[in-house]
């Protein structure tokens, strides 16, 4: 029913203000490893590599802290990339034959990454004949030549086009067909047959007008295109892979389909040449997979280096993935658990260095990025400061920990070290090393844990840019599984031929699912931590510095209570191992508790002053003392319907019958009660359009809509399932004494309170005394929804959060209010509402899917600090609904201030994995392998700030001329902060934009993606209000003004370029 009301007061401006300066929605950095990449790049004189993906996503890294992200604008792979030396362009392939060119563009003091031009492949003959231009096949491979300023495209029907980089056009009269080099082609080897496609080309590194040219079926032609002849000859006959020229010219290296590679001598007279100078299988005499990429490196010792992908076995290791490396009479084959994408070396590219000496050997394969120090006996590989696989194992769940003591940091860090010592020599370093981080050192150290499904939860620095890892955790040793049999199996099985070599992280497979980690807690203050799993294990673990041995004492805790007429049908518990057991440097176990049934854990809170940890299944909730090492409380939870939750998440038995049967309940209620209001609701509806039309919309203002929320049912299934457990200190059975109490929320809308009486000598002591903790149901809620329960959190009497365990006693936090009244905010997936405390009625509300038709996924309390002053701050409740949006409300008020649009509502794993800061920051998942960072703080956000020297050629011209005022159009995050410090070649620092000091072709100054590159249905524009059509007309304009524009553009320093419309 419509509701009129005289309009209220305006928003109040000063409030307005007080928002900006508080809120501010940015995705701002994505951490973890590029999901499905596709092409790799290492520019040389800068030091950076870029990583492109099967979505047309463009990444590139340099030290710590120095990345940045472009977009495709079509969501096609990336195939190929390739630096511009020194210059910070880069240009890219895409699968559907377009070339792009990249560069870094500069706009009020930051950079980012931002596409110049676009290059179409003209088509095929007879679907373009009218474009006079030559018609380029399939392109297979690309080089840059003459310094970048010219691009070699050869193709899959034999022919090679150039193109001016600068401008992305075709050079006319250069073009080099197969049949111009079979001119120079004894006519024996000829026969009839053709040279197919183009599949390598390579530059000399002193002579740019040289091109090694390399065809599938084997031959190799060295070119110049100087004299347009051919100057040697290489007649291969086996189908060709890639070729590898060495730096002085004199060596070429060809690998092939049949798993071998050969060596030819080029500055024999002897041309053309028929036979290598070498010829080796690796992996013969039996067939082998084809090498698909080799490379030759000098040494100044003779010892040369030989890398290259594939050759293995095919029957017995042709599912292996494999990169080689010989040097000299030493071979390792390093052994990876995912596709190999491409590698490159780390070595001296300077004409006038003799050899290329290679210091690493970077690897980018499907799933991370491997890297090997080659200066260091043994190749050992490089622990990575950055594109670490977080989804090493799979993620299950995840937790942040804000402002870490800087104790408990170092001791962190210290166990991450022991676990992967590095070598004595400094020789094993980071060898991607471009670009300077600018961004200043993080004030507080922030830690994000994830918990994986084989077990392990690891250990994230989360304060900068780069989300580097710190230590790993795993819980496997503790209890029994058949792992260490298969393993030893394997080992024993393995021949010492291929000498493989395992490497890398990535090992997605879980011996057994029930290890998987399902919730995590950590005691910043105490070093005590919890970890609960799929089989019920809850898991305390405490921080020791040193290896220790000892046994873990286990407790079983039945949550159903002996309640008949339930039988657990799921998978079975964990078995623990009995006796000591030998512990790393690190977090080691100090109880375990076994939950009966063993179903996996859906909550879990740990109180370290009190020495309590709760934890709920969807069976009930259990409290235990471990510093006793005895149970508190059980509850079960269950309705007397709850069948289905005895199946487990691994069991097989679905209650499809009771589905359907409650599926049409709510139909004939839902279709029941329509027709009930049908009558009325008709009526009424007349009468309001009247009231409408006499009132006017001066006088009157329409609220909000109020949606119908059915009532769940009680007997819904899993409806004692635990969503969340809370400790808090609080009056809860009288307004005159307060203590220690619990707080339990189900999934059918029912909180529980339990009073607890802990022994005032155990507060803070590591030792319990004889008499246990107590606990007394003092309170339960039932929502009149019945709504799931998000989320509990008291709040003191000046309307704040309490503090975390020990933040008060230690005077690290503000002690809170108990002089005044507390309250209870209670979060369900409907509604948030404000009880007062002790007597537990209403005091405010917010109907949340009432007003915005969607339900709470996940809520935080979150502290904004002003980016006006520096001392005020708001506490409020941050909110992310099941259609990706994140609102905010005030405390305890509960007033809408802002809301963002974050996560698209199809992505329900992004929107299952969000988790919360406690200063405005939040991580989500976008892949399995990549966490986005948002920050809804308009002063706490963490985003790249970073300076790059880039050395442009006198006669460079700046190309891209894209309108200056929306810099995130085809990013695929946020607006990372980049200064870009040019210089010309003489050193001298040059100005960033110098577009406007040469005049172009119009053609050539607008980017063919900027004109359409808003319809992306994969961009989102950060727009203040609807386009009208004087928006566009003012836009447009005429093309006497464009021209005019076009003539005043260098005088005036104009920000944006007009187009010109003929």
């Amino acid at each position: 029913m419509m509701k009129f009301r005289f309009r209220r007061q305006g928003a109040d401006p000063q409030r307005e203000k007080l928002k900006q300066e508080l809120f501010a929605f940015h995705k701002t950095v994505e951490h973890g490893f590029p999901n499905q990449p596709s092409a790799l790049a290492f520019d040389p004189e800068l030091r950076i590599m870029a990583i492109g993906t099967r979505s047309g996503a463009v990444k590139i890294y340099g030290a710590p802290g120095v990345e940045f992200t472009g977009l495709h604008r079509d969501a096609a792979t990336v195939t190929q990339m390739h630096f511009l030396p020194g210059q910070g362009r880069v240009l890219t392939l895409l699968d559907d034959d377009s070339l792009h060119l990249w560069e870094i563009v500069h706009h009020d003091g930051c950079a980012h990454l931002e596409e110049a031009l676009r290059f179409q492949a003209p088509s095929r003959p007879g679907f373009d004949g009218a474009s006079g231009l030559p018609s380029l096949a399939h392109i297979t491979v690309v080089l840059l030549v003459a310094a970048g300023d010219m691009a070699a495209l050869g193709t899959e029907g034999g022919s090679i086009f150039f193109l001016d980089v600068p401008t992305l056009t075709l050079l006319e009269g250069q073009t080099l067909g197969p049949d111009e080099v079979l001119r120079s082609v004894p006519d024996d080897y000829r026969c009839g047959k053709a040279l197919g496609p183009v599949e390598s080309l390579q530059g000399h590194l002193r002579d740019p007008t040289k091109i090694l040219i390399g065809y599938s079926r084997g031959l190799l032609v060295i070119w110049n295109q100087a004299a347009r002849c051919a100057e040697r000859i290489f007649l291969g006959n086996q189908q060709l892979e890639s070729v590898c020229w060495e730096r002085s010219g004199h060596t070429v290296v060809s690998s092939h389909s049949d798993g071998s590679y050969a060596i030819w001598a080029a500055d024999t007279s002897d041309s053309p040449t028929a036979q290598p100078t070498v010829a080796t299988t690796p992996y013969g005499p039996f067939p082998c997979k084809a090498i698909n990429k080799v490379l030759w490196r000098t040494c100044a010792s003779g010892e040369h280096f030989v890398i290259f992908s594939g050759g293995m076995p095919r029957a017995s290791y042709g599912d292996r993935h494999c990169v080689s490396v010989l040097q000299a009479e030493t071979l390792v084959t390093l052994d990876f658990t995912s596709r190999v994408i491409d590698f490159f070396t780390v070595h001296s590219t300077r004409p006038e260095d003799e050899f290329d000496e290679p210091q690493a050997l970077a690897v980018l394969l499907e799933e991370e990025l491997v890297v090997l120090d080659l200066q260091t006996p043994g190749w050992p590989a490089v622990p990575a400061p950055y594109l670490a696989p977080l989804h090493s194992s799979a993620i299950t769940c995840s937790a942040h920990v804000a402002n870490v003591p800087a104790k408990l940091w170092a001791r962190i860090m210290s166990a991450g070290e022991q676990q992967n010592p590095q070598p004595a020599s400094g020789a094993s370093s980071w060898p991607i090393t471009g670009g300077r981080n600018l961004a200043q050192e993080p004030s507080q150290r922030g830690l994000l844990l994830t918990g994986h499904e084989d077990g392990t939860v690891r250990f994230w620095d989360a304060s900068g840019v780069a989300l580097r890892p710190l230590y790993k955790l795993s819980t496997a040793g503790l209890f029994q599984t058949d792992c260490e049999h298969a393993d030893s199996l394997a080992q024993a099985a393995e021949d010492d031929w291929p000498p493989f070599r395992k490497v890398g992280c990535f090992d997605p497979y879980s011996d057994d699912p029930r290890l998987g980690v399902q919730k995590v807690a950590l005691c910043k203050y105490t070093a005590q931590m919890v970890v609960a799993g799929t089989a019920g294990q809850v898991l305390v673990l405490e921080l020791s510095d040193a290896p220790a041995e000892q046994a873990v004492g286990v407790a079983s805790l039945d949550l159903l209570q002996d309640r008949e007429g339930f039988t657990w049908k799921g998978h079975e518990r964990l078995s623990p191992r009995l006796g000591p057991l030998p512990w790393p440097a690190g977090f080691q176990p100090r109880a375990l508790i076994q939950c009966l049934p063993p179903a996996a854990v859906t909550a879990v809170t740990l109180h370290a002053e009190w020495g309590l940890v709760a934890f709920g299944t969807s069976h009930g909730f259990g409290l235990f003392d471990y510093l006793r090492r005895s149970p508190v409380l059980a509850r079960c939870t269950l309705h007397p319907s709850d069948s289905l939750a005895m199946e487990g998440p691994l069991s097989r038995v679905k209650s499809l019958k009771k589905s359907l049967r409650q599926s049409f309940r709510r139909i004939r209620k839902s279709r029941a009660s329509g027709k009930k209001r049908m009558v009325a609701g008709s009526k009424l509806q007349e009468a309001n359009a009247q009231l409408a039309e006499q009132a006017g919309p001066q006088d009157v203002e329409v609220t909000p809509v109020q949606r119908r929320i059915e009532p769940r049912s009680a007997d819904d299934s899993l409806s004692g399932v635990v969503r969340c457990l809370y400790f808090a200190d609080t009056f809860l059975r009288d307004a005159a004494h307060h203590g220690p109490t619990m707080w339990a929320g189900t999934n059918s809308g029912s909180v529980f309170a339990y009073a607890l009486e802990v022994p005032a000598a155990a507060v803070g002591s590591e030792k319990r005394p004889e008499r246990a903790v107590e606990a007394v149901l003092g309170k339960e809620v039932q929502l009149m929804h019945r709504a799931p329960v998000v989320a509990i959190a008291v709040l003191d009497g000046r309307g704040r959060p309490l503090p975390e365990p020990y933040e008060a006693s230690r005077d690290l936090a503000q002690a809170p209010d108990m002089q005044g009244g507390h309250a209870v905010l209670i979060a369900s997936e409907e509604q948030f509402k404000v009880f007062t405390l002790p007597k537990v009625s209403a005091k405010t509300k917010f109907k949340l899917t009432a007003h915005e038709g969607c339900r709470v996924r996940k809520v935080a309390l979150a502290t904004f600090a002003s980016v006006a002053c520096e001392d005020y701050a708001e506490t409020c409740l941050a909110c992310l609904t099941n259609l990706g949006d994140v609102h905010v409300f005030s405390v305890p008020g509960l007033r809408p201030q802002v809301h963002y649009a974050c996560i698209r509502k199809e992505d329900i794993s992004g929107i299952a994995s969000c988790v919360f800061t406690r200063h405005g920051q939040g991580f989500y998942l976008i892949s399995p392998s990549e966490f986005e960072r948002f920050s809804l703080s308009a002063r706490n956000i963490t985003e790249p700030l970073c300076c790059l020297d880039v050395h442009w050629p006198r006669d460079a011209t700046r190309v891209s001329h894209r309108s200056r005022e929306s810099p995130k159009l085809n990013q695929a995050n946020g607006t990372p902060g980049i200064i870009l410090a040019p210089q010309s070649c003489d050193g001298s620092p040059d100005p960033i934009c110098k577009g406007a000091d040469t005049p172009e072709p119009a053609e050539a100054m607008l980017s063919p993606m900027s004109i359409d590159s808003a319809t992306s249905a994969d961009t989102t524009l950060d727009t203040t209000g609807d386009m009208t059509v004087e928006d566009v007309k003012d836009f447009l304009g005429s093309s006497e003004e464009s021209e005019k524009n076009l003539r005043n553009l260098s005088e005036e320093e104009a920000r944006a370029c007009a187009i010109l419309i003929k």
